[in-house]
């Protein structure tokens, strides 16, 4: 442990498992308070059990990241468990089926957008002012490369990422005199349970997994520890002069 983000309390959603739960951990291992929230309650208790066998300070509080209630919940939680709140990682999501954009339903396409980019509001709104009580700090919103470039049949989605950025730029100027800094990262296509579901759907999984990976020119598929790495960065002193940027980990696909 090298204390990168000794001392700082930092509230991580969709904690429970993937790129969440990678990122409580290297936070964890790094110095911080975590406090995961996620609607998948055993998974992310799982992980807050680690974390304190390897001696780190974790907490869960189930979280749907659309409703205000929850968000004021987790936000006292996080007062109330660890004494304010600096960091926060925006990674709630849900990637959708792949639907032609004719035909696309409503619902759907709200359940999407709900998650993905109205999460991501309403945990800046219900965060805002614990990050600038605690003196300043943090906000990772977890985006995409879909948020840069386009997906045919995922219209939603590619929404959803694409005001996710430019919702991070808003907000950094808004709260660059608070001392707070916004920042947005953009993963390439990761191994985790959502990109293993939608292999899994998909009649022709096995070829698409191959054309992923061929997409990406370092010539794999991320794993979680790539974006885990990352936001560690974003959250630690080292990146002090980033904000409204937007972090690209994508093995280089968005290079081509």
């Amino acid at each position: 442990m090298t204390g990168r983000v000794q001392g700082k309390v930092a509230l991580v959603t969709g904690a429970a498992m993937g790129l969440g739960a990678e990122a409580a951990r290297r936070l964890a291992h790094e110095g911080a308070a975590v406090l995961l929230t996620d609607v998948a309650a055993d998974e992310a208790d799982a992980v807050v059990r680690e974390l304190r066998a390897a001696g780190g300070q974790a907490a869960f509080v189930r979280h749907d990241v659309t409703s205000e209630a929850d968000w004021d919940d987790a936000v006292e939680a996080a007062k109330s468990e660890f004494g304010g709140l600096h960091i926060l990682v925006n990674n709630a999501g849900v990637s959708g089926e792949s639907t032609p954009l004719i035909g696309h339903g409503l619902e759907a396409w709200r359940r999407i957008l709900s998650i993905n980019l109205d999460g991501v509001f309403l945990g800046l709104r219900a965060t805002g002012q614990a990050l600038a009580d605690s003196g300043g700090g943090s906000v990772i919103n977890v985006s995409s490369i879909l948020g840069k470039v386009g997906l045919a049949n995922a219209a939603a989605y590619c929404a959803s990422k694409g005001g996710v950025l430019q919702l991070t730029r808003a907000a950094a100027l808004e709260w660059a005199p608070l001392g707070i800094r916004v920042n947005s990262i953009h993963p390439g296509f990761i191994e985790t349970p959502m990109l293993d579901e939608g292999l899994r759907r998909s009649e022709n999984g096995n070829q698409m997994r191959q054309m992923l990976v061929a997409a990406h020119p370092i010539g794999r598929l991320g794993v979680p520890a790539d974006i885990a790495d990352a936001i560690l960065f974003l959250a630690s002193n080292e990146s002090r002069f980033m904000t409204g940027a937007e972090l690209l980990v994508d093995g280089g696909y968005t290079a081509q």
